[in-house]
C-alpha cells in the first residue's frame, strides 16, 4: 500500500482539487482544514483522513503533528498548501500581520517538516517528497501584501535548506503559482485586467497545479528547485 500524502489546507481551491485528485488515483490523503466547507464532507466520504487545525495556534499544530506521527510510520509526501493572504492594510497591527504571515507560511511548515522527517525517510518507495507552495510575489514583492510576500520568500528559502539537509531520500521543491483560478465573485473587469498580466492570458485552473505536483512526485532527480507556474508573468 502506498504511504499517505499530507496536504495542508484542503478546504477549497488548489488544496481541495489536489486532495480529490490524489484520492481518485488510489493515494491515501491526510488533510488539514480551518473551515468546515461542503468540500470537507465530500473529501471525508471519499476516504480522506481530515483534521481541523488552525495554523495560527501552535498547540493545535503540535497536536496535529503528534497525531500523524502516532498513526503513520510512513509518509509518501508532505504538500504545504495552507495559506492566508492578509493585506498590509488589514485591521491588525503591522507586527501582528507579519507574525501571522510568518506563522502560517514559515513556522508551521518548518515544524511539520522537522517533526515528520522520520516518517518520510521510512517510506518504502525510492523517494519521498516535500512540496512548498510559495508565490510569484516571493521574487517580485508586493506593494499591498508586503508581509505575505516576505513570508512566501522565506518559505522559498527553506526549500533550499531542507533539500540540502534531507537528500537523497527526500526531495524538497516548491511551486510558485500566479493567477491559477479566479474566485466566483471576481467581476469581468478584474478578470480581464488580471489576464493581461501574463503572456499566456488564460485562467489555467487547478489541473495545471495537479500536473506540476505529479511531475515532482515522480521525478527521480529534481530537488531544491522552485517551479514557476505563472504564464510567463515575469516577462510582462
Amino acid at each position: 500500500m502506498i504511504a499517505p500524502i499530507v496536504i495542508t489546507g484542503v478546504g477549497k481551491r488548489i488544496g481541495y482539487a489536489l486532495a480529490k485528485h490524489l484520492l481518485s488515483t488510489g493515494h491515501s490523503v491526510i488533510g488539514t482544514y480551518r473551515t468546515e466547507y461542503e468540500s470537507i464532507k465530500e473529501l471525508r466520504q471519499l476516504g480522506a483522513e481530515l483534521y481541523y487545525c488552525d495554523f495560527y495556534d501552535d498547540v493545535q499544530v503540535a497536536r496535529f503533528i503528534e497525531t500523524v506521527k502516532t498513526n503513520h510510520a510512513q509518509l509518501r509526501a508532505i504538500i504545504h498548501n495552507a495559506s492566508d493572504w492578509l493585506p498590509d492594510s488589514n485591521a491588525s497591527s503591522p507586527a501582528e500581520t507579519l507574525k501571522r504571515m510568518m506563522q502560517v507560511h514559515v513556522s508551521t511548515p518548518y515544524q511539520i517538516n522537522l517533526a515528520l522527517v522520520d516518517s518520510l525517510r521510512a517510506c518504502k518507495e525510492e523517494f519521498s517528497d516535500i512540496i512548498h507552495f510559495t508565490d510569484y510575489v516571493a521574487d517580485k514583492g508586493s506593494k499591498k501584501h508586503i508581509a505575505y510576500a516576505a513570508s512566501k520568500a522565506a518559505l522559498a528559502n527553506m526549500t533550499l535548506s531542507f533539500s540540502a539537509l534531507l537528500a537523497p531520500k527526500i526531495k524538497v521543491n516548491a511551486i510558485a503559482p500566479a493567477m491559477i483560478m479566479f474566485n466566483p465573485d471576481d467581476n469581468a473587469e478584474y478578470r480581464e485586467k488580471t489576464l493581461q498580466k501574463s503572456l499566456m492570458k488564460i485562467e489555467p485552473g487547478t489541473q495545471e497545479i495537479i500536473d506540476t505536483v505529479h511531475y515532482l512526485l515522480h521525478s527521480r532527480y529534481v530537488t531544491g528547485r522552485t517551479l514557476h507556474v505563472d504564464g510567463g508573468r515575469h516577462l510582462r
